[in-house]
């Protein structure tokens, strides 16, 4: 008995360290965690307590994050089974395999926003350009307005039917991340380090990477702007061009088209983060999309990056419009149907797994020592989630190491990123 009590106080310990990451003075970067001060854990756990009763998001993102975390690993099971038997045998077969166990995945994600939170994701473009969406091979770009634009992009991609088939560039670091890290390392997405002498070799597979919008950001980006002699964005940061050029020389032969995003939070609700979707809290995201035939890009490097810099600036523009008026213009609003798939694979999801936990946990209950792993699987649970949580967010503090996370961000502009 005593040797249970051990664990069960242990598990006690871990659970009330993983309640204090609520409240620590930290920033989250490439989703590496710098702590930087002692953990006072009594006063962590009070804190996060106080948080936790504001909206209750914490309560519904422990089953939400055991759901996603069991049935993350089982589709990584899955994912390495396919490695080891299919992709050997045929490419073409594994990427197939796996376009249908990542839409049974991410699915969860799009019903978190769709049908839990109520997140309404409007789409304005041209009817011309809307029987081109869904329907062919496109090279997406696009600005960043809030801590979950991947997962409004994931929304568009669903309804129009190719969730499982779209590919992103990740920061490096996001291929660790449990479940949702694997399985992208799995489904081919590309990863960057942010280094070109490394990521040329990799951006040559085709895609260009961003990176999220802050205020520290967009000063960082109107200083640079300043300095080059570019037009101050508004809205905006300054884009760097040098993969979107690699990724339009080598897709151009086979990707019919540039689907020029431009992404804006309605003024209606408050814009969306993981903590608000977790509370069901709704927000209204407003995206814009621009069709432009990739043979209308230019074929010089130097033309095509002008060509993007330009783009950049239509979007300044854009937002500047939506700011007074709260729309892209409703004669440009198609309104696409809420699918009822998400919610079916999370209905089917959380049948399986209530069934597989009644079956194996009857017996675990039955002793201290069960009940002892039992939390300590609810404590990785809750760990998991809220690194995932930390990892979404754009800005996180503004302790001293915030600032100097800041401060390297804008040198980035300033240090060999000046030309692209």
């Amino acid at each position: 008995m005593s040797w249970a009590s051990a664990w069960f106080r242990a598990g006690m310990r871990a659970l009330r360290c993983v309640m204090a990451l609520g409240c620590l003075p930290l920033t989250a970067r490439n989703s590496q965690v710098l702590f930087h001060e002692k953990l006072d854990s009594f006063h962590c756990v009070a804190y996060f307590s106080l948080r936790a009763m504001e909206g209750g998001g914490s309560l519904i993102a422990l089953p939400l994050g055991l759901m996603f975390i069991f049935s993350g690993l089982f589709i990584n099971g899955l994912q390495v089974i396919s490695v080891l038997f299919i992709l050997p045998f045929s490419r073409r077969a594994y990427r197939v395999v796996n376009m249908i166990m990542m839409e049974a995945l991410w699915s969860e994600l799009v019903w978190l926003l769709d049908w839990w939170a109520g997140v309404k994701v409007k789409v304005y473009t041209p009817r011309e350009t809307s029987e081109h969406l869904g329907k062919e091979r496109a090279l997406v770009i696009s600005n960043h307005r809030s801590d979950i634009d991947w997962l409004v992009g994931w929304i568009i991609a669903q309804r129009l039917g190719c969730l499982g088939g779209t590919r992103a560039v990740m920061k490096k670091s996001t291929k660790f991340l449990p479940v949702i890290g694997w399985s992208m390392w799995f489904s081919e997405y590309v990863f960057l380090s942010r280094n070109w002498t490394k990521d040329e070799k990799v951006l040559k597979n085709g895609y260009s990477k961003g990176t999220r919008f802050t205020k520290a950001k967009l000063e960082a980006a109107r200083k640079y702007a300043t300095e080059a002699g570019l037009r101050v964005p508004r809205h905006v940061l300054v884009p760097r061009t040098k993969g979107f050029v690699s990724a339009v020389e080598n897709l151009r032969e086979f990707v019919p088209a540039v689907y020029d995003m431009t992404v804006a939070v309605s003024k209606e609700l408050p814009s969306p983060t993981m903590v608000r979707i977790f509370r069901g809290q709704p927000s209204v995201v407003h995206v814009h999309v621009r069709w432009v035939p990739m043979s209308d890009l230019p074929q010089e490097a130097n033309e095509i990056s002008k060509w993007c810099h330009d783009a950049f600036e239509i979007k300044d523009d854009r937002l500047e419009q939506h700011e007074k008026e709260n729309t892209f213009g409703e004669d440009l609003y198609i309104p696409i149907e809420r699918p009822l798939k998400p919610l079916i694979f999370v209905i089917s999801w959380a049948i399986t797994l209530l069934a597989a936990a009644w079956w194996m946990l009857r017996p675990i209950f039955s002793t201290w020592k069960g009940i002892a792993w039992v939390v300590g699987v609810l404590v990785v649970v809750m760990l998991c989630v809220q690194v995932l949580i930390m990892s979404s967010q754009s800005e996180r503090s503004s302790d001293p190491t915030a600032r100097r996370v800041k401060q390297k961000q804008a040198a980035y502009f300033d240090n060999g990123h000046k030309k692209d």
